[in-house]
């Protein structure tokens, strides 16, 4: 670790040296713009950044180096053959037949091969009993998929994250910290800190046990996670995570050395000229329509199906709804887009890189966060949009919940959209209608007020300097 500080000739410590970091995260990094900007933050403050992530093609087998914003991703494949581990029996037996017939025999290996093989047979057999069973009860296909969902969530830890774990951390350069992105991210820090004496960072992004499927899982599945969690938490020097209410709910589980919040806000942005119409184009939404728009993850409760039933609203006949975004909902929304009811007036935009964001969601009229109340983890949620909407001068329209009302309605000067019931259409409708039926005047009030508060408090540049502290002092 650098420890070694840089003198004045006055006399005077300037602070520690510029460090050695390593970042992980389970995605490919193209649009995590939480990761990309705290590895180009800290880039920027004199650090050499690395970001180990996956493969951007699924079936990639070769490392791929890329250099943005003044840091280095490297990009490595998850381990080929995860999917089926059952399908490891021949490769186990050959692995088996090797070690035997080694002269002399190959003891060490022995055991190794001999557990491989023994697991592959087992799943092999797993699988024709359910499968089996499943045809027996007269089971539909799509029900008895194989391996059953606990199990393929067993399965991904151990062949896909934790795989890709040991993979990422060989590849990984010496540094003097590590710094892991969630929980999918932390195992590869934990390995390479391990490796280089060096401390590591849980950088939890949600809160995990509590968040996505993550929630529904059976107990014995969340009491694993939440062993995990605490005990690779343990060993590191430092929490990062989103908001206050995360922070309370983190400390209190996982007892952090130290914890440092970091809100997920875009840099201050200065749109050039008048509202831009990119977002209208592309949508195809005649001018002078208004557009309402929902960014971000199409993932299950985050309130496609009633933001979509919200415009079938009185009083919205005449607005137009505009997803942008990816994920795996998106055949959902290809459904909801072609829905005669709504008389075309539902629309599909692809993502775009972090970069084109703001500009992008700066032509809504309302952008609209119902985030459905199904975890504690949207409860207390402060999602990236909310803030990237506020930085575009964009009003929101969020879900009545303790955190994300609190920045909409207490803003000192004045609020910065509206809330509303998330679970029943009407509400949402009847949030949005309450801002596109102010006068113009009152309307470009409320837009100022969202660029104000992002000048003023909402921001990168405010949000950053706690990161930054907090590796100035792990450096020194």
């Amino acid at each position: 670790m650098i420890q070694a500080m840089a003198t004045t000739e006055a006399g005077q410590d300037p602070g520690p040296r510029p460090g050695r970091i390593v970042m992980y995260v389970f995605n490919d990094a193209t649009l995590d713009s939480r990761v990309r900007r705290e590895a180009a933050t800290l880039a920027a403050a004199g650090h050499t950044v690395t970001l180990l992530a996956t493969a951007i093609d699924p079936e990639a087998s070769a490392i791929e180096r890329e250099r943005v914003d003044g840091f280095e991703i490297i990009r490595v494949p998850t381990p080929r053959g995860w999917r089926q581990p059952w399908s490891l029996r021949r490769r186990s037996v050959g692995r088996l037949t090797k070690a035997i017939r080694r002269r002399p025999l190959d003891l060490a290996d022995l055991p190794g091969a001999t557990g491989s093989l023994l697991l592959a047979l087992s799943l092999s057999a797993a699988r024709g009993l359910y499968l089996g069973g499943s045809r027996a009860t007269g089971r539909a296909a799509g029900e008895a998929a194989w391996p059953p969902s606990n199990l393929a969530w067993l399965l991904t830890w151990r062949y896909a994250i934790l795989g890709w774990a040991r993979a990422a951390a060989a590849a990984a350069p010496a540094a003097d910290v590590h710094h892991g992105h969630d929980l999918t991210g932390l195992p590869a820090a934990l390995q390479a800190a391990r490796r280089d004496g060096a401390p590591a960072v849980y950088d939890s992004h949600e809160i995990f046990v509590d968040s996505g499927s993550n929630a529904s899982r059976p107990g014995w599945a969340r009491r694993l996670l939440r062993r995990m969690e605490r005990r690779w938490s343990g060993r590191t020097a430092a929490l990062v995570t989103v908001n206050q209410a995360y922070a309370r709910v983190l400390t209190a589980r996982l007892k952090p050395r130290r914890t440092v919040i970091v809100h997920n806000c875009p840099p201050r942005w200065d749109p050039a000229g008048p509202q831009s119409d990119r977002l209208r184009v592309a949508a195809g939404v005649p001018a002078g329509a208004p557009l309402i728009l929902y960014h971000g993850a199409f993932s299950l409760n985050r309130g496609l199906e009633q933001l979509a039933a919200a415009i079938l609203e009185p009083g919205l006949e005449a607005a137009h709804l505009v997803y942008l975004g990816y994920g795996g909902q998106r055949a959902l929304v290809e459904e909801l887009v072609a829905d005669p009811r709504t008389a075309g007036r539902v629309h599909l935009v692809d993502a775009v890189p972090p970069e084109e964001l703001l500009e992008m969601v700066s032509g809504a009229d309302v952008d609209a966060i119902p985030l459905q109340p199904s975890t504690l983890n949207h409860w207390l949620c402060t999602p990236n949009k909310l803030f990237e909407s506020l930085t575009a001068g964009v009003p929101v329209i969020v879900s009545d919940f303790p955190v994300m009302r609190g920045i909409v309605l207490d803003d000192s000067g004045g609020p910065l959209g509206g809330v509303c019931d998330p679970a029943q259409p009407a509400s949402i409708a009847g949030a949005i209608r309450a801002i596109l039926e102010l006068a113009p005047d009152d309307r470009a009030a409320l837009r100022e007020r969202c660029l104000a508060a992002a000048r003023e408090r909402w921001n990168w540049e405010t949000e950053s300097r706690g990161l930054l502290q907090l590796y100035a002092d792990l450096l020194a």
